[in-house]
């Protein structure tokens, strides 16, 4: 047995170690016949001896383990996205905001993988957690599937406890052969290598993960600081050290004009790269200056994204149709030729509203310019008039809802048409699909087409339905496609949503010209859902962040009897309709209430609000004898004056900052 250990242990070592020559180093010591051969050794021994398979075996990395589902996984570190630069001047401006508060640094610049974000943690050497980004609070658990991936090491030599992060791709090579393998099969093909790579990695299948060759680029060290790092390049040649990949293509830069030489470099190259890129991120590389520098609610202030130019193409517009959303918005939408934007096809493009339309004399039969709309959604730019045929068909704006066929208004002063049909049934469909989306309600398994399925057999025509759903258990598991499993899960996910907090109830209702960020303010300062019944529009402008026009919407919304009935059902079915606090509230912040004035350098103003009320403060339009803190900026006028006049204490930003910091 003794002799079977160590032979086992010799090919492990011996497969580790050619894996990280192929894949990481791209200098392969042996023949792919002679790793296979190994690798089914490996594969024989484990069978016939179990005892002596580890979870970081090499035969891992085959795959074979076929989930159920994927576990929730909340972050130590919430896994934050970047603030963007789109051009030279915006870059130079983030340097300048850091200049200001730490003086000169230097920067790392690397490129942007087109691809996933994940996260891996370490313990005593071995691979113990995969996860992705999720909402970038809670991800999934993807530690099976990740150890298909042969650019992950599943042991290191360092045997500290860490955590680094990085991008999951598909090469491009890859890509095509997994889309020749799909053609071959009659299946589907991949739209391009990102969509390809968050497909891949979300399959429940282990084996097929294993099959679809993805590899994982690390850029980030989590607490490096614990690890004695002190730069984010060291951090990275740390990660190299131990067997990670890291691209080479990063470059250590002295200053703001290094970064944007390197962008034009890069930018050059870009077609070139085995893999695709976005855009440049650029990170200070001193991490001792990072809390100093700060963070946003969403972003680090130490980092930026530099994104590409929109890429642009022309072709010709066939028709124009109508879409009505939640709140009975009506949209044009360009039918158009399809063609490849940014790696994937587009066939359909907004036209926004009847403005947009006739300021650029968009009309059927023209050939336009198409884009992507913060390279997610695309539009139309403008005409191209120089190829304007003679059958080009001016735009006419239609008078009737195109589903429920009902008559639409355009309000004086706005730009677009609504459908107001309560029971239109895309509002409703699009107000139900809104209500269980991820950044609302978060329901899993009850996405679009289920919405709709269910909403045509008459199971779901309203929020409330949501949660009668399971009056009908029996019904929906005689359908096509549902299982005791899946309907189980649904319904679960379903009872787990009625514990979310009021913020997103709010957020979900679709109500007019409340999005998050308004639903969050809303829920903090009317703790229960009922207050809103009774809430005048003056009440609702004296809050930080709400105007007339949000207070119209939202005092329209409640005083309607339909509308507080929903809300009285939905909470004897058991929702949670009250605000929970659930942020670390600060001694010296809970209960103030803070006014800011005058031109802040450090934080932007949303920012600094975001703080305050997120330790247990509140942020006030005006200054008056409740005030506890008036925190004062460059050329603060008359609330700084009031201020002194009432004895309220006053104080710096910089005072503020330590502040927050204590």
């Amino acid at each position: 047995m003794e002799k079977i250990k160590n032979r086992v242990k010799e090919i492990s070592e011996l497969l580790n170690k050619y894996n990280h020559e192929y894949h990481v180093l791209d200098m392969p010591s042996v023949s792919d016949q002679e790793y296979d051969a190994l690798l089914h050794e490996l594969i024989h021994l484990e069978e016939q001896y179990p005892v002596l398979k580890k979870n970081d075996s090499p035969t891992q990395r085959v795959g074979g383990v076929i989930l159920d589902k994927f576990n929730k996984v909340k972050h130590d570190v919430p896994m934050m996205s970047l603030s963007n630069a789109f051009n030279d001047e915006e870059l130079r401006e983030f340097d300048e905001k850091i200049k200001k508060v730490v003086g000169p640094v230097t920067y790392v610049a690397e490129l942007k993988i087109d691809g996933l974000a994940g996260s891996l943690k370490y313990q005593d050497g071995v691979l113990v957690q995969a996860a992705t980004r999720g909402n970038a609070l809670i991800g999934e658990d993807i530690t099976t599937n990740a150890k298909t991936i042969k650019s992950i090491p599943l042991n290191v030599d360092y045997k500290e406890d860490f955590e680094v992060r990085g991008e999951i791709y598909m090469s491009k090579k890859s890509f095509i052969k997994a889309n020749k393998e799909r053609a071959n099969n009659n299946e589907q093909l991949f739209m391009n290598p990102r969509n390809a790579a968050a497909g891949s990695v979300r399959q429940l299948d282990s084996k097929v993960v294993s099959k679809r060759n993805l590899d994982m680029f690390i850029y980030l060290m989590i607490k490096p600081e614990l690890h004695n790092i002190k730069s984010h390049s060291d951090a990275l040649q740390f990660a190299k050290n131990n067997g990670f990949m890291t691209n080479p293509h990063t470059m250590i830069c002295n200053n703001i004009d290094d970064v944007i030489n390197y962008i034009e470099k890069m930018t050059k190259l870009r077609d070139s790269f085995e893999y695709d890129i976005d855009g440049i991120v650029i990170k200070v590389d001193d991490i001792s200056l990072y809390e100093k520098i700060g963070y946003t609610a969403k972003s680090p202030k130490w980092a930026i994204a530099y994104k590409f130019p929109a890429e642009e193409v022309i072709t010709k517009i066939n028709s124009i149709t109508f879409q009505v959303g939640r709140t009975g918005q009506i949209t044009p939408v360009a039918n158009l030729n399809p063609v490849i934007v940014q790696g994937s096809t587009v066939s359909r493009a907004t036209l926004h509203n009847e403005d947009y339309i006739n300021e650029r004399d968009i009309r059927i039969n023209d050939y336009v310019i198409i884009r992507k709309a913060g390279d997610i959604i695309p539009e139309v730019v403008k005409v191209v008039e120089d190829r304007r045929l003679v059958d080009s068909v001016k735009f006419k704006m239609i008078s009737k809802c195109p589903v429920c066929d009902e008559s639409i208004i355009r309000k004086t002063g706005e730009a677009d048409h609504y459908c107001v049909n309560p029971e239109c049934d895309a509002k409703k469909t699009e107000g139900l699909i809104h209500f269980a989306s991820r950044k609302a309600m978060n329901i899993d398994g009850l996405g679009e087409r289920i919405i709709e399925l269910f909403y045509n057999d008459g199971f779901m025509k309203s929020i409330v339905d949501i949660y009668n759903i399971k009056e009908h258990k029996e019904e929906l598991m005689l359908k096509e496609g549902f299982g005791v499993k899946s309907i189980n899960k649904l319904l679960q996910s379903i009872e787990d949503s009625k514990q979310n907090n009021l913020d997103k109830f709010l957020f979900g209702l679709g109500i007019r010209h409340v999005g998050e960020k308004v639903a969050k303010v809303i829920a903090s300062n009317f703790t229960y859902i009922k207050e809103l019944y009774t809430v005048s529009v003056d009440e609702l402008i004296s809050i930080d962040e709400i105007g007339e026009v949000i207070a119209k919407s939202i005092t329209e919304y409640f005083n309607d009897p339909v509308n507080q009935n929903m809300i009285n059902s939905l909470e004897d079915l058991g929702l949670n309709l009250k605000y929970e606090s659930n942020v670390n509230v600060k001694e010296e912040f809970a209960g103030k209430t803070f006014v800011l004035t005058g031109k802040l350098e450090i934080y932007k103003r949303d920012e600094a609000k975001t703080m305050i009320e997120d330790m247990g403060g509140k942020v006030a339009g005006s200054v008056s004898k409740k005030t506890d803190f008036v925190v004062y900026g460059a050329d603060a006028g008359s609330k700084l004056k009031k201020a002194n006049e009432l004895g309220v204490k006053v104080i710096s930003e910089s005072e503020f900052v330590d502040l927050i910091k204590r």
